[in-house]
């Protein structure tokens, strides 16, 4: 029996020991190579796109020879005003990418030695731009549709006459989501965060193509799909996969995200599901990738993305 691609020597090209083996400089230089690869790793002004600059050695910055501005390799990224030493990005990132099934803050925050608040913003500030790979994509080849609650739980009371129906809308604390895929197979996984599940068909008309075949399982409101996509139907009731026809795929992505929130994270806020979401749809797709290239994507989409209007100043409000 063939061995699986995870326990091979070739799923391992990169560990915690190397990065800060190889020292802060090193982790640098690795910050400048993929930021600026077109000139190998030389400083180009994110102002004006000028590719000469003198070098600030004292404080790793950089002054632009045509309009002088000042700026450093994290500039206008995910990871600008950063206080974080460089190994220490590559450590959590290679944490993150490491973990199957995602890594807690507080874990995180205890593996780099760092408050609770800084594990946290960091890790949804990877995740934000880990969503930024498959922005505006589309669908083009058979896909699956599917849909799974999270949160919302309410805890019952402890005497039997005091319980109340919590299937009951008067009972619910309005935290329940569910979580829409639509995954192409052999391919990507795009997700929305919805309060409904019926809202997946919109979501399967913006990002799935004219003409490519879905399957879906016996809900009814995929019935609505019909009139645009040609739709195969399974009703698990019965089967979960007859002559081709599964939202298997589909179901080993929530199988993921299940153990991601009930074993990593246990609580998952309503209003950051969807971060959560498209990092287990990242972890998914690239789950036949090393770790090495695994990370240098993930700091390759950090320092592709903008400022986050979310997390750059999270605690300051």
């Amino acid at each position: 029996m063939a061995q699986h691609f995870l326990l091979s020597a070739k799923s391992r090209t990169l560990s915690i020991k190397e990065i800060y083996k190889a020292g802060e400089e090193a982790a640098y230089k690795t910050f400048c190579e993929i930021r600026w690869p077109e000139t190998a790793g030389e400083a180009v002004c994110p102002a004006c796109g000028h590719d000469e600059a003198y070098k600030i050695t004292t404080r790793r910055k950089f002054k632009c020879k045509a309009c002088h501005k000042q700026f450093s390799v994290t500039s206008g990224t995910i990871f600008a005003s950063r206080k974080l030493d460089f190994t220490d990005l590559l450590a959590a990132i290679a944490i993150i990418v490491n973990s199957a099934k995602g890594v807690s803050a507080v874990q995180l925050s205890r593996d780099l030695d760092v408050q609770y608040k800084t594990a946290f913003v960091l890790a949804h500030k990877l995740r934000e731009a880990m969503a930024d790979e498959i922005d505006n994509a589309k669908i083009d080849s058979e896909c699956e549709i599917d849909g799974a609650y999270f949160g919302g739980h309410i805890r019952p009371e402890n005497r039997k006459e005091d319980r109340r129906d919590r299937r009951r809308l008067a009972y619910q604390n309005g935290n329940r989501r569910v979580v829409i895929v639509a995954r192409e197979r052999f391919g990507r996984t795009l997700t929305t965060v919805a309060k409904r599940e019926a809202e997946g068909v919109q979501f399967a008309r913006e990002r799935v193509l004219t003409g490519v075949t879905i399957n879906a399982d016996e809900a009814s409101h995929w019935d609505n799909l019909e009139g645009f996509y040609p739709l195969e139907r399974i009703n698990h009731s019965e089967a979960y996969s007859v002559n081709g026809v599964h939202t298997n795929f589909a179901e080993s992505y929530f199988s993921r995200l299940r153990r991601m929130v009930s074993g990593q994270h246990h609580h998952v806020s309503p209003k950051y599901l969807h971060q959560y979401a498209n990092h287990a749809a990242w972890l998914e797709d690239h789950r036949r990738e090393s770790n090495g290239k695994l990370a240098r994507r993930a700091l390759h989409n950090a320092l592709a993305a903008p400022i986050s209007r979310d997390w750059a100043g999270y605690w300051q409000r």
